[in-house]
């Protein structure tokens, strides 16, 4: 069981490795055009996690046993999606450490480490393997972070596509991260006499750092892309109906537009 998820998982690395460089090959928008790095990168972490995110949906949905028995109960093809996703995380670790400094991608790279470290469990001991398919669904609000990076990098913002996008992403961050993480800390606390010492301080410490990302990430969205354009309006309006001439008319000056764009 560990040798071939070892080997799916190295065949996975070198997928998403050969598909970073063939990329390269491959037009990118102009718009895109001074982060060319960023953009191939993020169309990879796209199709990981439309891949993964799907995945783990359709096998949990034909496959409950796994959120109700997530150490023992699973399909052997689940244990496969495990190892793509830690092949993928591993190749996407070592495309920022080719392109990007340490100081740059730390914060990533840590992320990483934590995920590889706990969906390894899985693979090599072929257990916990329900519980890391729940994680996986988190891919699916990673999804839609990486069409709306896309959507940023293009200079899309602000669109109907955009806006589309941003509350696609605090919708799935709720019901797809959140949710998961949820279950999964409620699970490990109710459960942690069924699960070694140290597994419990590895999965503890993984889901505190994911779910602090992912609380910050959402705030970060939220006011980023609903709540910065409100005052801005709110503004617009007040001085449209406050400036105006004794007869009621109002003042037309030029300094009275305000720009709706963050």
């Amino acid at each position: 069981m560990a040798l071939s998820g070892l080997l799916v998982t190295g065949a996975s690395f070198a997928a998403f490795r050969g598909m970073h460089w063939g990329l390269q090959l491959l037009p990118t928008p102009r718009s895109a055009a001074q982060d060319l790095w960023k953009w191939r990168n993020i169309c990879v972490s796209l199709v990981h996690s439309l891949l993964t995110g799907a995945g783990a949906l359709l096998g949990l949905l034909l496959h409950p046993q796994m959120a109700t028995n997530p150490i023992h109960g699973h399909p052997p093809w689940a244990l496969v999606l495990v190892a793509v996703s830690v092949g993928y995380f591993l190749a996407d670790g070592a495309d920022m450490l080719w392109n990007q400094t340490l100081g740059q991608a730390w914060d990533l790279l840590c992320h990483h480490l934590v995920v590889v470290s706990c969906l390894s469990t899985a693979i090599l001991s072929g257990h916990y393997v329900g519980f890391s398919m729940v994680s996986l669904l988190l891919e699916l609000n990673s999804a839609c972070l990486h069409l709306r990076k896309l959507l940023l990098l293009s200079h899309q913002a602000p669109s109907l596509g955009f806006s589309v996008a941003s509350w696609a992403t605090l919708a799935t961050l709720a019901l797809f991260r959140l949710v998961p993480l949820g279950w999964m800390s409620l699970w490990l606390i109710q459960q942690h006499h069924q699960v070694p010492p140290a597994l419990v301080v590895l999965g503890g410490t993984g889901l505190a750092t994911v779910g602090a990302m992912s609380i910050t990430l959402g705030v970060r969205i939220l006011i980023s892309d609903v709540l910065q354009s409100r005052p801005h309006s709110s503004i617009l309006h007040k001085k449209t109906r406050d400036i105006r001439t004794c007869d009621g008319e109002p003042v037309t000056r030029g300094d009275s537009s305000i720009s709706q764009k963050d």
